[in-house]
This record gives structure tokens, sequence and C-alpha cells, in this order.
């Protein structure tokens, strides 16, 4: 990050509310195209789609380099079903069932990769029909089952991850995926875990996607305010069961083209076709950027929770406490979880600031690595934007409701170790 970037996102973060992420909309719906890697900064990136929120779409050059672009695809661009059996044959993989819904999603179950790829064979050669439905592989943890192969290399413009360096600190899970399915799989409207980024590139065949700014999805609600499963359902018109749906506005249309990555802002409402036979790779993340906007899904997702389980309130003597079990359970994290990954998030900046980083740590691909690369006022950026949101949940009435003596160090001691921090650095 370069001194103009710190000081460009430094003024717009002092005056920034994350509940107002919904103004951040497109101008007639335009999505830019980055062509050229040589001319299309970090510094770019950050400035023009990252800070305000606004979608993009990267060229296939930025992936051309990639190990799975040359050995997953074959000649004519079709999925190299013979590699992949090859390398990933005996995988046990997540399938879910597209013509099937169930709790507004997709069922799942889980296959033997091999006989998924049988299954995907015979419905292209049954011209797309199965009695088995339409199967789409799902959120495959491929990196981390098989480190060892040459896929990918994230690119740098996506290299600020807090939430793949927090679940590898603590190598548990991780939010890096493969997707592949046939032509007409799709994923139902949705928004990303935690209102995330996510980044998604194609490795071949084509996409549709249908994308809501953040803020838009609240008029596609029906009477008892439930999102659709299909935004493109006729049933949506029908003003008795979704009352504001005539106030929403068309969603952004993108069609991604084999090789090119799509990026994804916070907190947007997309749902996604698959036009051909298609291979994507997708990360979640959230970075300084938007990190208080996942802080406000949190509070929304507790009060939820609260409001569900009310009448418990007063006979519970642990209510709170089950509140926050509830809530991990739907979305995989509560209050003191939040507060360690805000803690490693920082602890690793401060190291890298007070101590800097040896020439063995450089060469090796990890968080430290990647925020040294960054470079200095970045990780100043992300401990300002952290003392931001961690001075936020030392308020939290709620999160003060909670035995808080577990966490170490204190929440009070943390930030006083932020704002020394970065003092230090900006002196």
């Amino acid at each position: 990050m370069d001194r103009a970037t710190f000081a460009c996102s430094t003024a717009f973060f002092r005056d920034y509310n994350s509940s107002s992420q919904g103004a951040f909309c497109l101008p007639g719906g335009h999505v830019d195209f980055i062509e050229k890697v040589e001319s299309f900064t970090y510094s770019d990136f950050f400035r023009d789609y990252l800070i305000p929120n606004h979608p993009c779409i990267f060229s296939a050059k930025f992936t051309e380099d990639w190990g799975s672009r040359r050995n997953w695809v074959t000649w004519d661009g079709k999925p190299n079903f013979d590699h992949l059996l090859q390398n990933f044959g005996e995988a046990v993989v997540p399938v879910a069932n597209c013509d099937v819904k169930e709790y507004n999603s997709n069922p799942k179950e889980q296959l033997p990769f091999k006989e998924y790829i049988k299954y995907w064979k015979e419905y292209i050669k049954n011209d797309y029909r199965s009695s088995r439905g339409c199967l789409y592989l799902k959120d495959w943890h491929l990196s981390r089952a098989f480190p060892e192969q040459d896929v990918y290399t994230t690119p740098v413009y996506f290299s600020s991850d807090w939430l793949n360096e927090y679940w590898d600190a603590i190598a548990v899970d991780d939010y890096r995926f493969v997707y592949m399915g046939p032509k007409g799989s799709w994923t139902p409207f949705h928004a990303d875990v935690f209102r995330s980024y996510s980044w998604s590139a194609n490795i071949c065949g084509r996409k549709k996607w249908l994308l809501y700014p953040a803020g838009q999805e609240e008029y596609l609600k029906d009477r008892h305010g439930n999102l659709p499963f299909d935004v493109t359902a006729p049933s949506l018109q029908d003003r008795s069961v979704y009352p504001r749906y005539d106030q929403s506005q068309p969603p952004v249309e993108i069609v991604q083209e084999a090789g090119e990555i799509v990026f994804i802002p916070s907190g947007w409402h997309h749902q996604v076709y698959n036009l051909e036979d298609t291979i994507s790779i997708n990360h979640n993340w959230v970075n300084g950027c938007n990190v208080a906007i996942m802080w406000c899904f949190l509070q929304d997702e507790l009060a939820a929770v609260q409001r569900e389980i009310n009448e418990w309130k007063d006979p519970m003597d642990d209510w709170h406490l089950q509140c926050q079990l509830i809530m991990k359970s739907c979305t995989g994290i509560d209050y003191k979880e939040f507060y360690n990954f805000l803690k490693i998030i920082a602890e690793n900046r401060i190291s890298v600031l007070e101590k800097g980083l040896d020439d063995e740590a450089s060469a090796k691909n990890t968080s430290k690595a990647a925020i040294s690369t960054l470079g200095m006022l970045h990780a100043v950026f992300d401990l300002k934007r952290t003392v931001k949101v961690l001075t936020s949940l030392s308020a939290n009435e709620d999160f003060k409701k909670l035995d808080l003596t577990s966490l170490s160090p204190p929440p009070e001691a943390l930030l006083h170790h932020l704002k020394a921090a970065i003092d230090t650095a900006l002196l």
C-alpha cells in the first residue's frame, strides 16, 4: 500500500458507517473489466473496488499461469476428466442436488469423486438429463486436502485475507473452495458467509451472475421477511407475497468467461448459473475494508437469535450464553471467537511492525509474508480498522455479559497495545 492509498483509505473510513453499505451502488449497473496485469496495481484495486465495495472482472490473463488452467482443461476448453480422476479420484466430495429445495438451499451428500465424475460423464452423454437430478460439486476444500498440488496462486489483490489467515492459524477450517458442475447447475440466491467478499475464477466453462448491491435484498423479501430461493421465479411478481418487489432494481448481470475472475463485493446477494460444464475456484475473505460489515452482520444474527428465544430469557440462567451457542451453530462464530479472530489478525501485524521479517520467513507462503509484501502502511491500516471494531465489540452490552476471563490478553490490554503499536509505526 502506497502513502496516497493509505491517506485515502484513512480519510474514507474515518467517517464510514458500515450500516450505509447499501449506498454504494453502481452507476448504470456497469462492471469494470480489468484487462492488463502489468498496468493494474494492488493500490488501484484497493482504491477503486475494495473501498467503494464495487464488483469487477479480471481478464483471463490474470490466471494464465495457474496449474489448474494448464492441467484441468482439455485442448478444446472442456474439463479434463482423466487428469482429475488420476489426481483426485479417491477423494470424497460434497455434492448438492440442484433440482431439490430443502430449507431454502440444495441438499448435499458426500460422494467419492470418481463416482461424481462418472455421473457427470453420463449426464453429458444423456443430453444433460438424469434420474438423479442435476448434481453440483460445491464447497470442496481441495487445497486443504491436496496442498502439494499445483492448482493456483492467490492474486495479490486478494491477499489481505483475514478469514483464511485466522482459520489457518487455528488449523480448523478454511474458506477456499473448488466448484465443479455440468451445464445447468446453479447456486440459489444468497450472500456469502459473514457478508464477506468473494472472488471466483473460472478454470473452464462460463457462468452467469445476477448481483444485487447490498440493501437491495430488502425489497426481495416476502411478507414474512424471508428471502427468495430463486430471484427469477414468477412468484416474486405477486405483490400479496412480495409486497416490495416493485421497488427493487434489476440485478447487475455478468457473464464470466473461462479464465476470468469475478470480484463480488461484501454483502452483495447473488445467484449463479453454469452456462457450460464449469470448474471454478472460490475464496471468501474479510479484511480491514469490510470487517465492520462482518461485525454488523454478527450483531444482526445475535439479535435474531435473541428474538427467537426471548420467551426463555427469564427462566434460563445462561440465556446469553445459549444465544451465543445458537448463533455459532448457525453462522460458524460467536462473539468470543470474533475477539480471538481480531486478536490473531492484530498480533500478526504487530509482529511484523515490531520485528520485521527475516529472509527465511519472507520466502515462505505465510500470512506474515503476505503482510510484509503489502507493506508496513497496510499493516498500520489493518491495525487501525481492528481498533475501530474491537472498541465497538468491547463496548457491546451482549459481549460484556459473557464470561471474558478466558480472553488473553483482556480486551482493554489488547486495545492499549494496538494503539501504542500504531503510534510507534507512524512516528
